[in-house]
């Protein structure tokens, strides 16, 4: 096996970069890598034949990667997110995650069970007793996983100060519509990505104004 380090030489980004797009993965060593996905500020592959992946950032956001690498330090232990091995200036390793997002589990039809919400605030609660603010909470940063545990992934904003109610929104959304009778049980991925460009620009605030009068456990 090739050290981690020579593996992450072998990844080419796309220069050109857009902050509210996918970044792009020009080259990598298939030998060794297989591309998982991608987000906007980093790349994800999982290391063949083990159950590791390794997260690269993109070099306009390496910077990143000190804030993550610190933030799964203070998680260390707690099982609802992935444990770290290793870290370098812009790379991590982590656990690689067996299952399906919960975005993927709307776009399959898979149900989302008020376990599964409830294991989510469990895990947001041990975070804030390590000391974290976690934020930047959303469908595609929560995986569940085959035996019906959640893990949460993507960590590197729950340093930050400001207080997010993204989580609190989509809870508020799960009480509210998803488990009444008439509300789709399965969604396009063109329709979560509308839902989640229309939320973004502050668009849906008529859904959401009463939320601090209906506070959701």
């Amino acid at each position: 096996m090739k050290q981690t380090h020579e593996l992450v030489d072998t990844i080419q980004f796309e220069k050109d970069i857009k902050l509210t797009r996918e970044i792009k993965v020009k080259a990598y060593n298939k030998t060794y890598l297989t591309h998982i996905a991608s987000g906007r500020s980093a790349a994800v592959f999982l290391i063949n034949d083990t159950d590791l992946a390794l997260k690269v950032f993109h070099p306009y956001f390496a910077s990143i990667t000190k804030a993550e690498t610190d933030i799964y330090r203070q998680l260390e232990g707690v099982h609802f997110y992935p444990k770290m091995y290793e870290a370098g200036q812009n790379f991590i390793v982590i656990d690689y995650i067996e299952g399906t997002t919960l975005f993927d589990c709307l776009i399959e039809g898979i149900p989302i069970k008020e376990e599964t919400i409830y294991q989510v605030e469990k895990a947001l609660h041990a975070a804030k007793n390590r000391g974290l603010n976690p934020s930047d909470i959303h469908l595609k940063n929560i995986i569940l996983t085959p035996d019906e545990t959640i893990k949460l992934i993507d960590v590197a904003r729950f340093q930050q100060e400001k207080e997010c109610q993204q989580w609190r929104d989509l809870t508020y959304a799960y009480h509210h519509f998803y488990k009444q009778e008439y509300f789709p049980k399965k969604l396009s991925g063109k329709v979560l990505n509308f839902i989640s460009y229309m939320y973004k620009h502050n668009l849906l605030q008529v859904l959401t104004k009463n939320r601090k009068n209906n506070p959701v456990a």
